[in-house]
Formats: C-alpha cells, sequence, structure tokens
C-alpha cells in the first residue's frame, strides 16, 4: 500500500481516485496521522472499530436469518431437509441482498467522496447488513438498490454524510420501499422464499401453509393466530429475515452494552414503553375492539415483529437518537409507546417500529433542547437564590 500510494496522492497518475486508496488504507490499517496542537483525548476506539463491533454484534441475527430462511422453505413445501441444508438455502438466498446493498451505497458513497475529495466514511458498514435483515426476503432486488440508493442520497448525502443524517438510513430504506411498493413488503408471499432457483421444491407448498407474519395474522383474524409467547422468542416463525428472534437479538445486546457501544438507556426504556403501552392496550381490549393486536399480552407485543431489533439496532444509533441522558429516557420511551400504539391501533399496519424510531428521530433534537433548557433554568434560580 505504501509502494502504491504515491500514484494516488496529487500530482500521482491516479491522484482522481484519491479518496478511494484512501478509504481501502484506512480499511486495512489504523491511521497514523496525530494531532499536532490543541488539547485533544486520545483512545483506540475510533469510528471504525465502532462500526465493526456493531456488525459483530449484528451476526448472530444474520446466522439465524439464513438458518430460519431455508426452514420457512422447506416447512413450506412439506420437505424434509438437514440443517445444513436449511443453512445453505437462506446463506444463498441472503448473499445478493447483501452484495447489491453494500455496492449500491458503498458506491455511491466512494462516488460522492471522490467528487468532493473527503475522506470516505465508515458509517455504510452498518447499514449494509441492516437493510438486508430488515427487508423481506422476496424484495426484488432492483428495488432494494432503488431504495437503498434513496436513502443514503437523500436521507444521508444530501445533510452531509456519516454523523450529519437525522434520520436511520436503514430504516429509510424500509419506509421507502414501504409506501413505494406496498404489495411487495407484505402479505403471505413477502416473508417466506419459495422460488426453486436453488433446487429445491419449486413453488408447490402444502396445504393449509400461510406466510404472513404472526402480526399480519393478528391484524387480518385474531382466531387463527397460533403462534406462541416462546415461537415468538426462539424465532421460528415469518418475518423480516434478521427481526424474528429474541434470541439472537439479545446476543447483540449483550455484546453492544458489553463493548459500551449502544445506551442501555434507550434499550430499557423502549422495552419499558413498549410493555406499558401493551399492557394499557390489553387491558381495554374487548371482543368489540377493531384491531385485534390489542389482545396480545404486553410480553408477546415486544417479542413479535421489529420491534426487539428496532430497540437494540436502531433506537440506539448514535447520530440520530438523543443524546442527553435524560433525553434518551423520553426519547426511548416514546418509541416503545408509539410502536405499539401504531400496531394496535392503525388496522392498515401491523408493525409500528419502523415509523416509531423514524418520528423519535425527528423529535431527538427537540427532546434534547428541552432537557438542556431545563438544566440551564434551573441553575440558573440556583445561582439567584445564592
Amino acid at each position: 500500500m505504501d509502494k502504491i500510494k504515491p500514484h494516488f496522492q496529487e500530482g500521482g497518475k491516479l491522484s482522481k481516485l484519491e479518496s478511494v486508496y484512501d478509504g481501502m488504507e484506512t480499511f486495512l490499517f489504523t491511521p497514523n496521522t496525530t494531532s499536532r496542537s490543541g488539547v485533544h483525548i486520545h483512545d483506540s476506539n475510533d469510528m471504525k472499530r465502532t462500526m465493526i463491533t456493531v456488525v459483530v454484534a449484528l451476526v448472530p441475527c444474520l446466522l439465524f436469518a439464513m438458518y430460519n430462511i431455508g426452514f420457512q422453505h422447506f416447512k413450506a413445501i412439506g420437505m424434509e431437509a438437514t440443517f445444513g441444508q436449511m443453512f445453505l438455502f437462506g446463506l444463498l438466498a441472503m448473499l445478493p441482498v447483501i452484495v447489491v446493498s453494500y455496492v449500491v451505497g458503498l458506491g455511491i458513497e466512494f462516488i460522492g467522496a471522490q467528487i468532493h475529495h473527503k475522506e470516505i466514511q465508515e458509517g455504510f458498514l452498518v447499514t449494509g447488513i441492516l437493510i438486508p435483515l430488515i427487508v423481506p426476503i422476496n424484495t426484488p432486488l432492483w428495488m432494494t438498490a432503488v431504495a437503498t440508493a434513496f436513502a443514503v442520497i437523500f436521507a444521508k448525502e444530501i445533510f452531509g454524510g456519516t454523523g450529519m443524517n437525522i434520520f436511520n438510513v436503514a430504516l429509510i430504506t424500509r419506509a421507502f420501499l414501504f409506501f413505494a411498493y406496498p404489495s411487495e413488503m407484505s402479505g403471505d408471499s413477502a416473508f417466506v422464499k419459495l422460488d426453486s432457483a436453488f433446487g429445491y421444491g419449486g413453488g408447490n407448498v402444502v396445504d393449509g401453509f400461510s406466510g404472513a407474519t404472526p402480526l399480519g395474522e393478528v391484524a387480518t383474524n385474531f382466531d387463527h393466530f397460533s403462534t406462541s409467547t416462546l415461537d415468538a422468542f426462539i424465532g421460528l416463525i415469518p418475518g423480516s429475515p434478521g427481526e424474528t428472534s429474541m434470541i439472537a437479538i439479545l446476543i447483540g445486546a449483550a455484546i453492544l452494552l458489553f463493548t459500551g457501544i449502544a445506551s442501555w438507556r434507550v434499550m430499557l426504556s423502549v422495552f419499558a414503553g413498549g410493555l406499558a403501552m401493551g399492557a394499557v392496550a390489553h387491558a381495554f381490549a374487548t371482543p368489540e375492539t377493531l384491531y385485534n393486536a390489542a389482545h396480545l399480552d404486553p410480553l408477546t407485543q415486544v417479542c413479535l415483529g421489529g420491534f426487539a431489533f428496532a430497540a437494540v439496532f436502531m433506537a440506539t444509533d448514535p447520530v440520530t437518537g438523543a443524546r442527553t441522558k435524560i433525553g434518551q429516557y423520553i426519547y426511548g420511551f416514546l418509541i416503545g409507546v408509539f410502536a405499539i400504539l401504531i400496531r394496535v391501533y392503525n388496522g392498515g399496519y401491523p408493525e409500528g417500529a419502523m415509523l416509531a424510531v423514524l418520528l423519535m428521530n425527528a423529535f431527538a433534537p427537540l427532546i434534547d433542547y428541552c432537557v438542556v433548557q431545563v438544566n440551564i433554568n434551573r441553575r440558573a434560580k440556583r445561582a439567584k437564590a445564592q
């Protein structure tokens, strides 16, 4: 790398690709640049290490997603399969989505950095793996590419790049798909891959098969809801690839908390808000309730859908979330409340976590502002009293 570096610096024959070289060099090696003046706090943990830690925390969800995709496929076609066959099927199904996500997202970031002669940031390392985990497995690749491009350009680059965006980029991708192509994001066919591209059974499904998510079943007919809380906790149910298993999500949460990457205040308050709102909705559920999700007990509510995944990996995003300690409690609690509120009382949208996080992304700066102003006013009154 040192030998070819002069070619990419000013005056070199590849100087127009300086940002590309810099991105590859800083990905492979720790930068050796240091501060020349002023007082700075030096820490071994930089942006690159932070992003890699989050990716590692997502690995349990990714591995379980690959197995569950295969499990749901073979269950749907009524065919016996080994663990290896199920995992291989899921791996081959997920791999193209991951490749499209990274190629499109990183491609745009590389081009943008080169045009503006800026360093390439590592923020998309996490976003690139989040997108395949929250998008239904049957979403056409071209739709994923269009949504990723839209999110990176209009939710990130237009605000100034990594660290400047006000909305979670992965969730903007999901929101774009949901509102632009709603038929591809819901129903029985979105979450279980039945095509014969991998030579396993084609599209012939067993009688009585339903590929709808548990929340989709609840929204249409609660009497047919058969998913237990244990099933939801383990995660062998239809759903977006990374959002079904509470076990895998909690392993990721433990990694993020142990390394100090994510805020425990946000995680705790999201679950507290969800359980509180779930208890209220359950207490006031009646046989005449229009939307049957109110009949779910609070624990089942937080185990289903993307609630837990959003609490651990989306709400804790330090860029788009609240930053004051008190603000993090308020921010997280309201995400939990709105997620269940949308899920229970909005018949057209059985999931609520995505919209709840994006809504509170918009209000996070206001929450922090109010918390800071309250502290300023309290200290000003204390100073006058003295």
